[in-house]
Formats: structure tokens, sequence, C-alpha cells
């Protein structure tokens, strides 16, 4: 359990490091309940192949992370010219609604201005209603895609990679 930190102490951004991998994997799995620690490992050791459309950034308060947000600059898919895509964002419990996310995300899309883009994209789980109000809230607005799957069947257990060693 960490101590208090005092929300008004400056917020710093920075790109992701190796030693964040703790914290990062730590708040996702606040975020969405499963521990993916072998995830953001290779999610980290990937990071930076692409750089200038890859950008991987932290939050952090008296030196502890209390926030993430990952992007890419991706083009022509679907048709789409160049454009920013937010793939996952995060923030501490005890740090929620302290502005954490928007710094984030007015950081990133900063990047992505620099490079030239001007429009941003998500993709979020319907039932995900504060994800989408923080969106929302940022001016963010449905698409022009729609997303379809197919469901394939269940999976030997036996074949599935783990989801964490």
């Amino acid at each position: 359990m960490h101590a208090a930190v005092d929300k008004a102490t400056p917020l710093n951004i920075r790109e992701v490091g190796p030693d964040d991998l703790d914290a990062i994997a730590a708040i996702d799995q606040q975020v969405s309940g499963v521990k993916k620690t072998r995830y953001w490992r290779d999610t980290l050791r990937l990071h930076g192949s692409n750089k200038g459309k890859e950008f991987f950034l932290v939050a952090e308060r008296e030196r502890r992370i209390i926030g993430f947000i990952m992007g890419e600059i991706r083009a022509w898919e679907f048709g789409s010219p160049a454009c920013g895509w937010v793939y996952a964002i995060g923030v501490a419990q005890d740090h929620l609604q302290a502005g954490v996310g928007s710094r984030l995300l007015d950081a990133l899309c900063s990047h992505f201005r620099q490079a030239r883009v001007t429009k941003v994209r998500t993709m979020i789980a319907r039932q995900d209603h504060e994800l989408l109000s923080f969106f929302r809230s940022y001016g963010m607005m449905a698409g022009p895609f729609q997303q379809l799957e197919l469901e394939l069947g269940t999976v030997d257990p036996a074949a599935r990679d783990e989801v964490d060693p």
C-alpha cells in the first residue's frame, strides 16, 4: 500500500521506462480486474520499434507511477487516412477524478499533433460507462466505423496461452 500522496504535488508526464512495468501492470489490474504482467512486459519490450508513431507515456507524482496511456499513429486500415489511436489508458484508483487521465490524453494528443495527425480514435467496451463518459467529456464522438466480431467457439484450455505465467 502506498502512502497518501498530495494530489496538489506537480504531475510529471514522461515516456515509459523499463522500471515502470510493475506499476503499470498494477494499475491495469485495478482497472481491468485481470493480472496481465506478461502482456505489459511484452508491450514494453516491443515499444519503440516504431519511433515517432508509437507513444507510451506515464504520469508520476513524487516518483510514483499513477497513470499511463498508450497510443499509435496508424494509416489506411479500413481506408482511413492517418489518425492517432488510444490503445490503453489507466489511472490509479486513488487518483481518479484528479485530472490525471486528461493530462495523459492531452500529452498523447500533443504527440499526435506534432506528427500532423488531425484525428484521434479509440475503442471501448459498451458497458464501460465511466471510460465512455471520460472520452465523451473530451469531445470524442462515435466515428465512421462499426466494429464487428465473430465467435469462433471454445478453445481447448490445454492449447491456450496463459493470461499470465
